[in-house]
């Protein structure tokens, strides 16, 4: 199954026009923001050339990204990580056994195909009522970039040299679709890789342009 990363420009001309079609979210987010003390989604003036659209920055399969969000849990717990060729109740009992770190841990405790990720640090993901039950936990673009850096040499990545950018999708995929094939790669972990240069991509352009980060 398809998972696609949109970024969402932060700027006045969409955020505050009257049929901006993140109205609802954006009000979601500041509210859990307040809630604990940290200031609203910033929202910048429009300025041509450096904010962009509304657009697809990468997709990936929906599997792979647990495979990511495993080998990052087995490297925050300090358990050995070794390659995998499916997902079992290995991964579910993980989970339940580490949920504490897990909740802590912006690229782990998120929806799949909801929620977003904004240019603002904070701690800890987010969440409230409405958040959870609608698009699931806020999470940081700061604080997942950092997770990325922390897990990238365990699956062979140097951040400090990152792989090339993924090639966008060309439109929207469906949930249901198969996703593009990702580039090949030798390496045990080329999925949880590719992956990782997805949400890598996002996160900084996240931070460079002033956007938000949106599966779908």
């Amino acid at each position: 199954m398809a998972c696609d990363l949109w970024l969402v420009p932060l700027v006045d001309v969409l955020c505050h026009a009257p049929d901006n079609p993140f109205a609802e979210e954006l009000a979601q987010y500041n509210k859990a923001l307040a809630e604990n003390g940290l200031p609203p989604v910033p929202v910048h003036p429009y300025m041509p050339g450096l904010s962009g659209d509304v657009a697809p920055v990468a997709g990936f399969d929906y599997d792979a990204l647990h495979f990511l969000r495993r080998a990052h849990l087995l490297t925050l717990t300090g358990l050995p990580l070794s390659p995998v060729d499916e997902l079992g109740g290995d991964y579910e009992q993980l989970l339940e056994m580490f949920e504490p770190t897990a909740r802590q841990s912006h690229l782990v405790w998120h929806y799949d195909h909801t929620g977003a990720y904004v240019p603002l640090d904070f701690a800890h993901p987010l969440s409230n009522d409405d958040l959870l039950a609608g698009g699931g936990p806020l999470g940081s673009s700061q604080a997942l970039l950092r997770e990325l850096e922390y897990v990238g040499p365990a699956l062979g990545i140097d951040p400090a040299n990152p792989p090339a950018p993924p090639a966008p999708p060309p439109g929207p995929t469906e949930l249901e679709q198969p996703a593009a094939p990702a580039p090949y790669d030798p390496s045990p972990y080329a999925r949880e890789r590719h992956v990782w240069s997805c949400l890598y991509t996002a996160a900084t352009r996240s931070l460079a342009q002033g956007a938000m980060i949106v599966f779908s």
